[in-house]
């Protein structure tokens, strides 16, 4: 029997983290040479072979890949029952998709479940901390790490309405813009597919990118006026949806579309004006409060001082 003293106890995890990253930096170097025939021609015949299929499927045997495969079922089951016991899947969809996110409802609540367990995780380091500087009772331990966990749980959901939110906002600010442009092109004797296929092109935007969407959604063999309403519902910003029904119902009663997108573009102008101005009525308040305790001070200590340092002279 062999007496596993404090080193040979530190030596092994050392041993099998070295040997771990060893193996993944190997993994990294580039392969010499251009891959077989066999190998590039597979992913095109995966449906007609199962060698074709295995080839393709086959796992690289770097570590990350191999911890991922023996993790990934069950941090996907752990998530799913995450998602279970939270609720509110239509909520979290809607707003992953105004925040313009390519994860699902599962990743976005397995990344929750990471993120409550890295709090919980922080909570027990400082509850640790705690513990060790100064005594304190178990239950204040047990609130740290209770605490810990609940900023983990709702900073993500948090942190999505703002993304959804500062999406929504820029959107709001290119309407203007992109309906004049559209404006342009309809007045120029494009279609009004044409005209959207030309923004989501020629454009950087968010709103670009919706338009692109709804051109996929046609070319896919969706009707151009369900597409636009799939993309106004999922925007959900009251001043597209406005619009977007306005250009559904002109497509049906054969109004001129570059009057309504004018008139929609001068609407939602005026909105934005009036939203600065309710923004800057919201903020009045909060301007007072660098004049009032930063500038009135300084200017009452300007005023007073001299002449109290007048009246210490004097004395």
């Amino acid at each position: 029997m062999v007496r596993v003293n404090p080193t040979t106890a530190l030596a092994v995890p050392l041993g099998i983290a070295l040997g771990l990253g060893l193996w993944t930096l190997l993994a990294l170097v580039p392969r010499v040479g251009a891959p077989r025939l066999s190998m590039r021609v597979a992913p095109y015949l995966r449906d007609l072979s199962a060698e074709a299929r295995d080839a393709v499927d086959r796992r690289p045997s770097e570590p990350a890949s191999v911890l991922a495969g023996l993790v990934a079922p069950g941090a996907a089951h752990a998530g799913r029952v995450f998602a279970a016991v939270l609720g509110g899947s239509d909520g979290i969809a809607r707003r992953l998709r105004q925040a313009g996110a390519a994860a699902d409802v599962e990743s976005f609540r397995s990344r929750q479940l990471l993120s409550t367990v890295a709090g919980a995780g922080a909570g027990v380091v400082v509850a640790g901390v705690l513990a060790g500087a100064a005594a304190a009772s178990g239950l204040v331990l047990a609130g740290v790490i209770v605490l810990g966990a609940a900023v983990g749980l709702i900073a993500p959901e948090q942190l999505l309405a703002r993304a959804a939110r500062s999406r929504q906002a820029r959107i709001a600010t290119e309407l203007p813009t992109v309906l004049e442009f559209l404006t342009l092109s309809l007045s120029a004797g494009e279609s009004i597919l044409d005209a959207l296929r030309r923004v989501a092109r020629t454009g950087t935007g968010e709103l670009a990118r919706e338009f692109g969407r709804v051109v996929a959604d046609v070319n896919a063999g969706m009707a151009l006026p369900a597409a636009l309403v799939r993309c106004g519902s999922a925007v959900a910003l009251p001043a597209l949806t406005r619009t977007i029904d306005q250009l559904v119902g002109a497509l049906e009663r054969g109004t001129p579309l570059a009057e309504v997108l004018r008139a929609q573009a001068q609407d939602s102008r005026e909105d934005a004006k009036r939203l600065l101005l309710e923004a800057a009525g919201r903020k009045e308040v909060a301007m007072l409060v660098p004049l009032v305790f930063l500038i009135l001070p300084v200017t009452i200590a300007f005023a007073v001082f001299p002449g109290i340092l007048v009246l210490q002279l004097g004395l």
